[in-house]
C-alpha cells in the first residue's frame, strides 16, 4: 500500500471517528455539547471545562490570517479547543478547534455554552480564571475560583481565605487535566505537523478513540 493511498484512507476516515463522539458505556455515546449537558443533568454528576492549545504550523507568509494563531498565552502558533470531562477525568467533549488567539471564555460562548446552560438542566461545571463572567442562568452553572476583593493591601485574614478557597476550587477540577494529558499522549496532538484544516476532525475522533478504550478498560469483563 502506498502513501498516497494511506493518505486518503486517513482523510476518509478521520471524519467518521470524529463523528462518532465519545463513550460513555458500551454502546452510548455522547455527540454533542448539548448532549453531555443533558447527561449530566440526568445523572447530577459535576462536569469541568478546560481549553487546551495544540501547536500547529505556522500560516505562511502573506495570509491575512496568518496573526490569529499565535497563543496569546504561550506566544506560540496554536489552535485551542474546550475540554469537556467528568469529575473523573474521562473524556466526554472534544470542542472543535479555534485559532489560538481566541480566549477561553470567547470559545465557551461561540460553542453555545451559555444557552444550553441556560435552557437546559440544572448542572454544575467547574473551570479555571480563564472563565470568569461565563454567566449561565437560570439552570446551569458555571464555577470558577473567587475574585480578589483587594487588588493590594488585603487584610491577612482575606488572603488566607483567598488561597483557601482557591486552593479547594482547584483541587475539585484537576481532573481534567489528567483527561487533557491522556488526550496529549497521542503524537498527534503533542504537536500537529499536518494540515490545520484537518485538526478539528483530528481532535474529536482521538477523543474518541480514547474515551472508548477507557470504558473498555473498567469493563472487567470484556472480551479479550
Amino acid at each position: 500500500m502506498d502513501h498516497f493511498t494511506i493518505t486518503r484512507a486517513i482523510g476518509e476516515v478521520r471524519p467518521l471517528l470524529a463523528e462518532r463522539g465519545c463513550t460513555i458505556s458500551p454502546g452510548v455515546r455522547l455527540r454533542t455539547l448539548a448532549e453531555v449537558i443533558d447527561h449530566h443533568g440526568a445523572s447530577g454528576q459535576t462536569g469541568i471545562i478546560d481549553g487546551t492549545e495544540i501547536r500547529v504550523r505556522r500560516p505562511a507568509a502573506g495570509r491575512k490570517d496568518r496573526d490569529t494563531f499565535i497563543s496569546g498565552k504561550n506566544k506560540q502558533n496554536a489552535v485551542k479547543s474546550m475540554i469537556f470531562t467528568d469529575g473523573d477525568g474521562r473524556l466526554l467533549f472534544c470542542s472543535p478547534a479555534t485559532p489560538g488567539s481566541c480566549a477561553d471564555i470567547t470559545h465557551a460562548r461561540e460553542l453555545g455554552l451559555v444557552r444550553i446552560l441556560a435552557d437546559g438542566p440544572a448542572v454544575e461545571i467547574l473551570a479555571d480564571a480563564g472563565y470568569q463572567g461565563l454567566d449561565a442562568q437560570p439552570s446551569g452553572r458555571v464555577v470558577t475560583p473567587p475574585h480578589r476583593k483587594f487588588k493590594k493591601n488585603a487584610p491577612d485574614w482575606y488572603e488566607e481565605m483567598h488561597e483557601r478557597q482557591r486552593k479547594a476550587h482547584s483541587s475539585r477540577r484537576i481532573r481534567v487535566e489528567h483527561g487533557i494529558a491522556h488526550l496529549k499522549n497521542w503524537r498527534a496532538l503533542a504537536r500537529h505537523l499536518g494540515r490545520r484544516e484537518h485538526i478539528s476532525d483530528t481532535i474529536p475522533a482521538i477523543a474518541g478513540l480514547l474515551s472508548h478504550q477507557q470504558i473498555a478498560d473498567l469493563n472487567p469483563q470484556r472480551q479479550r
